[in-house]
Order: structure tokens, then sequence, then C-alpha cells
């Protein structure tokens, strides 16, 4: 039996089309639907209550503490996790992540759905997530984990990012495997430049702390000056564009082409 959790916040219109989308299309396939929202200020809730999702919410949010929080709640051994954004489209998306765990509930700790150009090359290409926990790693916009070794290895509570990388190379070095699966799902969400930021700061720390990345001051004077430099080619190439097009439709007026 399969549990779907989603964590989400201030996502109504995405989590009523996700949830629509799984209500419609996969209900024989799901078990339950948990949606782990938190302190939402817009009709997320009335949203969950209209597809009859268990509506769950948590009040101090980390990535790695909402995601112990998700697996927790789940009754069930395979749990899909999506952020509200993220929506399942193979019509096999949860057969073939069942198919996958029968008879291996006590070696494989996840799967990672593919959603991008990036998991489709390292699906196709055979990567392991034992040679790169990053490109073939977890990633909790949409994947599976195992309840069964989360329950011996949580996920780490404090991390500012990254939590499904770090289980993924945690339970990795115990043993356990992570594969891909090829179920497809859409990932589509457009972030204010504030969200951004945010975003950046995040994945900066985490970057450091996981991935040992090496982040020097000439590094970051070079990025500073490198898209000081792209702002400004792309104001001026949109600029351009702006009057090239102009001149087009007079042009275009001017000399109307025959209509079929």
């Amino acid at each position: 039996m399969i549990s779907v959790v989603i964590r989400n916040k201030n996502q109504d219109k995405a989590l009523e089309f996700l949830l629509r989308n799984l209500t419609e299309r996969y209900m024989s396939d799901i078990d339950e639907i948990i949606v782990i929202d938190n302190l939402s200020i817009d009709d997320s809730k009335a949203v969950a209550e209209k597809y009859n999702a268990n509506f769950i919410t948590i009040e101090k949010f980390s990535y790695g503490g909402s995601a112990n929080f998700a697996a927790k709640c789940a009754k069930n051994d395979i749990v899909v996790i999506f952020s509200a954004h993220s929506f399942p489209v193979s019509h096999d998306f949860f057969k073939l992540i069942e198919e996958k765990f029968k008879g291996r509930e006590d070696e494989l700790a996840g799967l990672r759905c593919l959603h991008n150009i990036n998991d489709y090359s390292g699906y196709i290409n055979n990567i392991s997530s034992i040679d790169d926990y990053n490109r073939a790693g977890l990633i909790f916009a949409g994947s599976v984990f195992n309840k069964r070794v989360w329950e011996k290895h949580p996920f780490m509570s404090d991390i500012t990012t990254f939590e499904d990388k770090e289980w993924t190379k945690r339970v990795i070095a115990e043993g356990y495997k992570i594969e891909f699966v090829p179920s497809i799902f859409c990932y589509q969400i457009n972030r204010t430049k504030a969200q951004n930021f945010f975003r950046f700061k995040n994945e900066t720390i985490g970057s450091y702390q996981l991935h040992h990345a090496n982040y020097t001051m000439f590094k970051s004077l070079k990025g500073f000056v490198h898209s000081g430099f792209k702002i400004t080619s792309n104001y001026f190439t949109d600029i351009f564009y702006v009057f090239k097009r102009f001149f087009f439709m007079i042009k275009f007026l001017i000399n109307k082409p025959n209509r079929f």
C-alpha cells in the first residue's frame, strides 16, 4: 500500500490541481493522501478537505523536520513525497513504484522519479546513486522512500536544505539501495525574487555542508561581475528586440500579405 504526503505552504491552486490529479487518476493505487501544511494563509485547508485529504499543520518548518513529520504521519511503508507544485503524469506512476518494491522491502531505501532531462539521462545511462548521490539520489519534489529504513535512519532535521541528498548519502553508506524508477512527474513553480534569494541562501549553506563546495572570495566576486554583466546584457538585448518587433509591425501593417 502507498501513502502520498504533500508538503505545502500557500500553494492552494497548485495543491488543488495535484489533489484533483491524484483523486481522479490514481485513487485505486493510493491508500491515503496527507497534506503537511506550514501555516498557509490561503485556501489550502479548504482544498484539502474538498478532496478528502488529511490536512495536518506543522508550525516550525525545516526541510528535514517536515520530512520526518510526514514519515511519522504515513501509515504505509511505501511513502511518495511531493511538493504541492509537483504532480504525477505517467498513467502507471504508482504501479511502477509498487512493482519496484516487491520482494525488496529490506534493501531498497527509496526511488527517484523522473521530471527533467537530468533525470532522464541519469536513468538511461544507468547512473548509480552509489557513484553520484546528487544526480541519482532522492529529490523530495517527487520521490519515494521506505518507511522501514527511515525508522532506523531518520532524516536530518536541522539541515538547511538537501535533506533528501543527505539521507541518500547516509543510507547508501549503510548498504541500502536507491534507484531510478520511470515514473514521470511534472515540477512547475514560479518563485518571486525574494523566494529565489531564500533558496539561494539555503542551497549555498547546504552545498558547503553536504557537497563540500569550495567557496572563495574570488569566486564570489567573479559571480557578482558575471551576474551584473548578464543582467545588463539581457536588458539591452530586450530593448533591442522591443524596437525590432515594433518596426516589424509597422512594416507589416504597411505591406500586409494577401489572406488565404
